[in-house]
């Protein structure tokens, strides 16, 4: 397993590398050695964020955690990821045509595996969508009071959703084909 360690707005000392790695190095009883970890810090204002992308063919196990020490991000990442390897571990183990050369035998044979992970659909909805533009469907987010409104885009006629981002901004989000 190979770590890649990058900074932003951080001067990266031995301390924060050895944390980073003693830490995250504590997932190779997970990953094979062919396997690599993205590791960008950032720092902004008294935000210290941490941000771990772990590219597995076409899937992607990533978090991002932020606090005012960044000694502490980095153990909330680590147990993130530890979190999502166990629900992903009941996908592999399912479904055989999952990307399992990137992972332990041990991890995947692993008979305690926790069977309430599957994700289970509870609630499905159903509404019009009617064509409108971004910005109108921002309003409309608003209004309802929720992070994100899927809407036809009245512009390109394709079913588009905006998204509420940090900062009071808005994101839109457009197919891609």
């Amino acid at each position: 397993m190979k770590i890649n360690i990058t900074g932003k707005n951080i001067e990266l000392t031995d301390g924060i590398k050895t944390a980073v790695n003693d830490k995250l190095g504590k997932l190779g009883k997970y990953f094979t050695d062919d396997t690599v970890i993205n590791v960008t810090l950032s720092v902004e204002k008294d935000r210290q964020k941490i941000e771990v992308t772990i590219p597995i063919k076409g899937q992607i196990i990533r978090s991002e955690q932020v606090s005012n020490d960044m000694y502490v991000s980095i153990d909330l990442v680590e147990e993130v990821i530890e979190r999502q390897l166990r629900k992903y571990r009941t996908k592999l183990v399912s479904r055989q045509n999952e990307p399992r050369e990137f992972f332990q035998e041990d991890f995947i044979d692993d008979e305690d595996i926790d069977e309430e992970s599957p994700i289970k659909i509870k609630r499905t909805k159903h509404f019009g969508i009617k064509p409108m533009y971004p910005e109108d469907a921002c309003v409309q987010m608003e209004l309802l009071g929720h992070d994100f409104f899927v809407f036809r885009n009245a512009e390109t006629d394709e079913v588009n959703v905006v998204y509420k981002r940090r900062g009071n901004t808005y994101g839109l989000i457009e197919p891609e084909f």
